[in-house]
């Protein structure tokens, strides 16, 4: 298959971007470089420096290209930036997202995967896991910025067929290193975690610990990277093959507290992890445990990198490739 990738020099999409490459599929990327790293592209695939907004730029791209796929991952994710600053979210997450899926539609690309965020759920009441049909109520504009480009896809199923995958927490490095997170500003628990295990930094601070779960801090489904991009791979699959629209939850169905992911790296890097604890953050949910039932009834996925202390690992791995090589 030939994938327009956009966001491809971002810490998933360079990930999916690895994934296209081994599995032999024609790329083009797009990425304007505003939080990507140009290195994690390889040289020989070809990189259109652009904003998704820029229309003409795209048009002529899709003109000039045949794509079967587009795959979209070009946007901000940071919830506590997105709450001090709901309409760069809103600019860009939505309204950006819409006029590049009006531009393929133009140039007859109507197969699109969509990077959303298990944020769209906000804090669910139920105990267990979250499936798909959970109402979405975001507590933040990161995820109501998401919500509201899934609700134009569905609202749009005459003209597209998308695959939207809502994505848990994703976390670990490709375990090769030849890509990972690389951010002047983490906000991902496991890559500030990583730097404080590397000694980039003194401490992690912990956000609430009067949660009501277990040991009082929030929790997670961590899912590693390298998995989450090969869903994409699956998902594209049935796509093409059924061009029928879905939703699915990514992650591995269980949860992990703060507390437990920072006291799993001390039980790796013995002890070295100082933490604090800090008050909750604006917007952070208490718990999120993904349903991948949908996921795995459709798509023929298994997971290789399901395992806390390898995700943990890989990602502390990365952080002292780039700290060596200063990426």
């Amino acid at each position: 298959m030939k994938i327009l990738l956009t966001g491809g020099a971002g810490y998933i999409g360079s990930h999916v971007l690895l994934s296209i490459i081994e599995n032999k599929h024609e790329v083009i990327v797009i990425d304007d470089l505003s939080t990507g790293n140009k290195k994690l592209i390889p040289d020989n695939i070809k990189l259109i420096n652009t904003n998704i907004n820029n229309s003409e730029k795209i048009s002529n791209i899709l003109i000039e290209e045949n794509f079967d796929l587009l795959l979209h991952f070009a946007g901000f994710i940071k919830v506590e930036e997105s709450v001090q600053n709901p309409d760069k979210y809103f600019k860009n997450n939505t309204d950006n997202a819409i006029e590049l899926f009006e531009t393929c539609y133009k140039h007859n690309l109507q197969n699109i995967i969509f990077s959303s965020t298990a944020a769209a759920y906000g804090s669910p009441n139920n105990s267990g896991s979250i499936k798909e049909d959970e109402a979405l109520n975001p507590l933040n504009p990161y995820g109501e910025s998401k919500v509201k480009t899934e609700e134009y896809l569905i609202n749009n199923k005459d003209k597209y067929n998308s695959i939207i995958l809502r994505y848990f927490n994703v976390a670990g490095a490709d375990p090769e290193l030849r890509s990972g997170l690389i951010s002047d500003t983490p906000t991902h628990l496991i890559k500030i975690l990583s730097e404080v295990a590397v000694g980039k930094r003194e401490k992690i601070s912990i956000f609430g610990n009067d949660y009501n779960t277990k040991d009082g801090t929030a929790i997670r489904d961590y899912i590693h990277v390298s998995d989450l991009a090969s869903i994409h791979l699956e998902a594209a699959k049935y796509l093409l093959d059924n061009k029928i629209s879905n939703i699915f939850n990514c992650g591995y169905g269980k949860g992990y507290s703060v507390l437990e992911v920072i006291n799993t790296a001390n039980e790796i890097y013995n002890n070295k992890i100082k933490f604090e604890y800090d008050k909750r953050r604006p917007g952070d949910s208490e718990k999120l445990i993904s349903n991948v039932d949908k996921l795995h009834q459709h798509i023929n996925w298994k997971p290789k990198f399901d395992d806390l202390t390898l995700i943990i690992k890989t990602a502390v791995e990365w952080e002292k490739k780039i700290n060596e090589k200063n990426l």
